[in-house]
């Protein structure tokens, strides 16, 4: 793990510290800190170089959207306001500096139909294997389980074994994002194939001490490179393979493993609308269910109704680009 090289290297150290005292984990805070860390190593001498103008110049050399710029200065905020606290620092030199303004982002959503393809791709991969192939298989149940249950793409490769209650048809995600835990039922399709891998992960005795449901390389947890690897075979596959796009502050995303999750949220919304239920009933359910951390996370999936909807609105901001 590279070290902090700054003359608040000790300090950023403490600060993670404190964090996973709290239950924290440092797998994005740290790379968030090492951007700051970077830039402070080049121009800043002492505790006085912090002034405000600092930190804008710092945002300006961030890459990537806005959120991921408004991540890095986040995360640099809480980090001085842990300073003021432990009295290092006498006031946040970030409190008064705003975040740069979010453009709209719309996700590539599937269609419960382009869902099912994808996966019947994936599955005749899985047969065509050789048959203690559980490495391939796992990645077929990882994917599933992201489309049928909305999962994200670093829970499947957490569950354990034991988490998996094949009595009761549930899955248990401990300690997933904002260290939330959940119990979540799964759909019977998928435990029907859940159960067809258990099957035969038990008939291969080399699995036998292994305490994760799903197998990576070398009996190691699942990787999200397999999963992207495989994914993205089976979206050309099925031919849904468009492009990312970025229209003045307007973002279509490409397809990606996360699409999935967005898909399940969006075509499950769009189901409890065709049974006349009430959407604003489902939307605390169904944020428990995927691990939000609040309802609002939850409620940007009624900005798009379908997946043919989100592509009438491609198509009619690219018509008015003149690319269509």
């Amino acid at each position: 793990m590279k070290s902090f090289e700054c003359f608040l290297a000790p300090k950023l150290e403490e600060y993670i510290e404190h964090r996973l005292s709290l239950g924290y984990t440092n797998r994005n805070i740290r790379s968030v800190l090492r951007q700051f860390d970077s830039y402070t190593r080049e121009n800043a001498d002492d505790w006085d170089s912090f002034e405000p103008e600092f930190f804008i110049n710092l945002r300006t050399t961030l890459k990537g959207e806005a959120s991921t710029v408004n991540g890095v200065l986040s995360g640099v905020r809480t980090f001085f306001q842990f300073l003021v606290h432990q009295g290092h620092y006498p006031y946040n030199p970030l409190q008064d500096i705003p975040p740069l303004p979010m453009g709209q982002y719309f996700p590539f959503i599937f269609s419960s139909e382009k869902v099912d393809e994808l996966l019947l791709s994936i599955q005749k991969r899985v047969l065509v294997t050789q048959e203690n192939d559980l490495v391939y298989f796992s990645i077929y149940i990882a994917i599933l389980l992201i489309a049928r249950c909305g999962l994200r793409i670093s829970e499947p490769a957490r569950i354990l074994l034991t988490h998996y209650r094949q009595d009761e048809g549930t899955i248990y995600i401990e300690k997933a994002k904002f260290q939330n835990n959940r119990l979540i039922p799964v759909p019977s399709s998928a435990v029907v194939e859940i159960d067809k891998f258990l099957a035969l992960r038990k008939s291969l005795l080399r699995y036998k001490n292994t305490p994760y449901l799903l197998i990576g390389q070398k009996q190691k947890p699942l990787s999200a490179f397999g999963i992207y690897h495989i994914f993205h075979k089976a979206v050309k596959d099925i031919g849904v393979n468009q492009a990312r796009r970025k229209i003045d502050n307007i973002t279509f995303g490409s397809p990606a493993p996360h699409s999935l999750r967005h898909s399940f949220a969006v075509n499950t919304l769009k189901s409890i609308k065709e049974r006349c239920e009430s959407v604003w009933d489902a939307l605390p359910i169904l944020s428990v269910y995927m691990g939000h951390r609040n309802i609002i996370s939850t409620m940007r999936y009624l900005t798009v109704l379908d997946a043919q909807h989100r592509q009438k609105i491609f198509n009619f901001i690219m018509s008015h680009q003149g690319e269509i």
